[in-house]
């Protein structure tokens, strides 16, 4: 990723790789890729069960934030993907854990069923991806087009497919307790009356080792309990009886952060004191204040206010811009911890966040003051998009993602 920080001249800016979405009420040709509204899902016909889409709080089924067109031909190239956001409505729910949800939509076309990186495409092999051109046509077409990549047109190739995950785990290892066939035992009992020869003691010595390793093995088969079939899938209910959408705001603009050069300058008017000075603040007021600060929240801040367009952030691999590094979202992502995947046990990545200004989007309308109290929905995913279980060739499936949602600071 893009450093921050800039060494050029004054007036030059600095572009980092993360993509930014802005909302719009015209589609500009986008069809996928929006807030508000209700979901489009990658199969009209096959949803995912209701029960993906009701807070954990409440029960009740929850609106469409964001959905989004999250494509990345160079990296799944079979694969159509979809991230959905879901946010409960209920005023007595904010703030509790599960009143805002995440999926992850995917349907693998052909054989790339772990949605594992392949060397050839095609039976060609893999070009060089080049480097994005911002004032090139169609910027952001790849990630925010309204086309699916086989279902029609072909979408743009997405500027951060070629990067190497820094969270990828890597290919999974081969399983040494895997399914093979079991070797027929070699013993035969022996009859009391018959003493072995050498030879046939010889040949038990060097049987004797693989019958314990098939033991070993049948042993585990036996206390290894298979994946149970997934459960019954809830259906929808009628619109008319689902909460009312937030207004449909489409992602038909995307563009990538360019930042203004970080000046040093000390203003002319500021006073600088020798180090041992003498505080002219008491210790209680230093703390406060120094409580009331948070550095991160500040970074968070005044990065937004360079595109304070901005509804969400992209960057499939990337860093997340934090809120704050005190809670216990900041936290963990500042130690770099994620939880996996628990459908392939693999690793989970950041793909994509909302900003606070998404809250004033889909709120204009509102006549109500108290709306979603978030400062940002940060979205993690399994790093090698990986199929339901249960879920066929050609066939679409949806899985619960990781969403860590930093609080809006409360005023004391």
């Amino acid at each position: 990723m893009a450093s921050y920080e800039s060494d050029s001249s004054e007036g030059e800016f600095t572009e980092t790789s993360v993509l930014l979405g802005y909302a719009s009420k015209d589609s500009d040709d986008e069809t996928i890729s929006k807030l508000g509204g209700r979901p489009d899902w990658l199969d009209v016909e096959k949803p995912p069960s209701a029960a993906l889409a009701r807070c954990k709080a409440c029960k009740d089924l929850m609106v469409l934030i964001l959905q989004l067109n999250a494509e990345l031909p160079e990296k799944f190239p079979r694969h159509d993907r979809r991230l959905y956001v879901f946010g409960c409505k209920r005023a007595s729910c904010r703030r509790k854990n599960g009143s805002i949800r995440a999926l992850r939509g995917v349907k693998v076309w052909g054989d790339d069923e772990n949605g594992a990186e392949p060397t050839e495409t095609d039976g060609a092999p893999r070009k060089e991806e080049p480097k994005h051109n911002k004032d090139g046509p169609g910027l952001g077409d790849a990630l925010f087009g309204g086309k699916s990549l086989l279902g029609g047109s072909a979408v743009g190739t997405n500027p951060f497919s070629s990067g190497a995950n820094p969270f990828s785990t890597g290919g999974s290892p081969s399983n040494p307790f895997s399914t093979s066939s079991s070797q027929s035992n070699s013993f035969s009992p022996q009859s009391p009356k018959n003493t072995p020869s050498k030879d046939e003691e010889q040949e038990a010595k060097e049987a004797k080792p693989q019958e314990l390793s098939k033991t070993f093995a049948e042993t585990l088969s036996l206390n290894t309990t298979p994946s149970a079939p997934p459960l019954p899938a809830e259906p929808w209910p009628e619109t008319s009886s689902q909460p009312k959408p937030y207004p449909t705001l489409y992602l038909a603009e995307a563009d990538f952060e360019t930042l203004e050069p970080t000046s040093t300058k000390i203003p002319e008017n500021a006073r600088i004191e020798e180090a041992d000075a003498p505080e002219t603040v008491s210790g209680l007021d230093k703390e406060a204040f120094e409580s009331s600060m948070d550095a991160a929240f500040q970074k968070f801040a005044d990065r937004l206010a360079q595109n304070p367009d901005q509804v969400i952030r992209y960057e499939f691999g990337g860093t997340p811009l934090l809120y704050s590094k005190t809670d216990a979202v900041g936290d963990k992502l500042s130690k770099g911890s994620m939880p996996g995947c628990p459908n392939c046990g693999g690793g989970r990545t950041f793909e994509v966040q909302l900003t606070p200004n998404a809250i004033a989007e889909l709120e204009a309308d509102e006549l109500s003051l108290e709306g979603m109290e978030w400062g940002t929905i940060i979205v993690g995913v399994c790093d090698k998009d990986c199929v339901p279980r249960h879920v066929g060739k050609d066939e679409s499936g949806y899985l619960e993602e990781w969403a860590g949602v930093q609080w809006e600071e409360l005023a004391k």
